[in-house]
């Protein structure tokens, strides 16, 4: 039985996946950024971020979705993305 994981869409409904998601994000910050993301494996090291925890398959679908690029890993999107002037 092919393995399946449970993504965020661009709706931020949960829908499952036969490909694993590209991205992690944050539920309570509203932040996504790489899988290998320093910050991230900080926080997720000290506890407590796991719980709030989602994916996505692409960044298209966290953008959509509400979320921002992390600054710390996703550098050019980030920067992008701040100077639209969005918070």
């Amino acid at each position: 039985m092919p393995r399946k994981w449970t993504l965020l869409g661009p709706d931020r409904k949960p829908f499952a996946s036969a490909r694993p998601g590209r991205f992690g994000g944050h539920r309570g910050s509203r932040i996504f950024g790489r899988l290998d993301c320093p910050a991230a494996l900080r926080a997720i090291a000290r506890g407590g971020y796991v719980r709030s925890r989602v994916f996505f398959l692409n960044a298209a679908h966290a953008r959509a979705a509400g979320y921002r690029p992390c600054a710390v890993c996703l550098p050019k999107e980030y920067a992008a993305w701040k100077s639209t002037g969005k918070k």
